[in-house]
């Protein structure tokens, strides 16, 4: 017997669409990387948001297995992963140390130490994530020496001292903000002269491409944006809120930001079309609109408590928040979880049971879906929901013990960003980096 059958002309129009949707991911059709690559700061599209872990509806200790558990030196790094590789970075001895690890097992592919004096508050160690990108691994240490390695063999491709080259003139706290690649330009805060508080660099030869702004660096890591149908980089440094065009470094819009007492803003903005929301530990709340239309930008309202301890709307310290719906929601000045109305700033509910209230406390929070993951400073990880109606608590399960370390405050804090992969999470203590997996039981 012969069996024939006719193709649709329309079948095969569809099927190369069909191919292609298989590759990509099918829940939101986006590169399934997402699903494994965690290769700079807040994720692969910096956004804090875990792609595709594990859907659970409760969290307890038992459903957490230890993959490996290995020793490094104190520091607020939070690990990366790419290519099968974890980065991070610690400070022991006088230097600075960029460690690159097997993911699989913790094991020590290549390690670079350089000396550095500290001349800073907290000086337990370096504070930006390893941002690794086709193939390269870029490090920004705590007073501003600037690397980028092969990432697979930790081989030196070029070096930045930003406070030779640029007079970088370090913040209290130190170099914190997190570099970004955006056209192959990997731009940076730094805080330099002349005019270089930002400063882009060519990927591959760290030849300078441009330099903006004669501003006080912050801590607060950049963020891009889409405005009126182009790029914009927003960044808040220690004196302003500014867009700017990130090939070329020209100011689009800017927005004054005077610190009531000293600079201290290092939450990165959130951006909800058409709002821009930020948030300081003195400063409180800032929420500005921006024109969709063209590269323009108002400021819709600031709100500032009386102090850091009697604040009004939300002062965030380290911790960015989250903008769901017409709702923001963060961790303030001591510790308190908040849910604000985005439009007006009026604060909904407080919330005080994700950490113990303590001056700078801190949770750090990861969206996925509905749900809220935290890794708060007791070295917790927790899972939750946010909406206007509270905080619902899902359980929480303990990873790391903090370290006390002078001058940490209280018995020693995790302070670290966590890196996701599947359903892998790394988590890191100024002693102990630590890969556990979440098993749905």
């Amino acid at each position: 017997m012969r069996i024939s059958f006719r193709i649709n002309p329309f079948t095969v129009k569809i099927l190369p669409i069909l191919f292609l949707c298989m590759y990509l991911d099918p829940a939101n059709g986006q590169d399934p990387a997402l699903d494994k690559e965690w290769h700079q700061w807040m994720g692969p599209d910096r956004s804090g948001t875990w792609h595709h872990g594990p859907q659970v509806d409760t969290l307890f200790q038992e459903m957490a297995e230890t993959i490996w558990e290995i020793e490094v030196g104190p520091g607020y790094t939070g690990p990366t992963l790419a290519d099968g590789r974890v980065y991070v970075m610690d400070y022991a001895r006088g230097s600075e140390r960029v460690v690159c690890l097997d993911a699989e097992n913790g094991r020590q592919i290549w390690s670079f130490a350089y000396p550095v004096q500290y001349n800073v508050g907290y000086p337990t160690g370096p504070r930006t994530s390893v941002q690794v990108f086709d193939g390269k691994a870029y490090s920004l240490g705590t007073m501003g020496h600037l690397y980028c390695f092969e990432a697979a063999s930790g081989n030196i491709i070029w070096h930045v001292n930003s406070m030779e080259a640029y007079r970088s003139r370090i913040p209290t706290w130190g170099l914190a903000s997190n570099p970004i690649m955006v056209n192959g330009k990997l731009i940076v805060q730094l805080g330099g002269e002349p005019d270089a508080c930002l400063v882009a660099f060519h990927k591959n030869t760290g030849d300078e491409l441009w330099r903006a702004l004669p501003d006080e660096a912050s801590y607060s890591t950049p963020v891009l944006i889409e405005q009126a149908g182009r790029q914009v980089l927003v960044c808040w440094t220690g004196e302003r809120i500014a867009g700017l065009d990130p090939d070329h470094g020209q100011v689009l819009w800017s927005v004054p930001f005077t610190p009531e007492n000293m600079i201290m803003n290092v939450a990165s903005p959130v951006y909800e079309p058409p709002y821009l929301f930020c948030s300081a530990f003195f400063d409180g709340s800032y929420l500005l609109e921006l024109d969709q239309q063209k590269p323009s930008a108002r400021l819709v309202y600031h709100r500032v408590g009386e102090n850091e301890r009697r604040t009004d709307a939300l002062h965030c310290c380290i911790s960015t928040p989250l903008i769901k719906g017409d709702f923001v929601y963060g961790i303030d000045s001591y510790g308190e979880a908040r849910c604000l109305e985005l439009i007006t700033g009026d604060r909904v509910w407080e919330n005080l049971t994700l950490v113990p209230t303590g001056r700078w406390a801190n949770v750090h929070l990861i969206s996925q879906g509905n749900q809220v993951w935290g890794f708060n400073e007791l070295g917790e990880l927790t899972l939750g929901e946010f909406s206007p109606a509270g905080y619902r608590d899902l359980g929480r399960i303990k990873v790391l013990d903090p370290v006390s370390i002078s001058p940490n405050p209280r018995d020693g804090v995790c302070w670290a960003y966590p890196a996701f992969s599947g359903n892998r999470i790394y988590f890191r203590s100024d002693a102990r980096l630590v890969c556990i997996a979440i098993n749905n039981l």
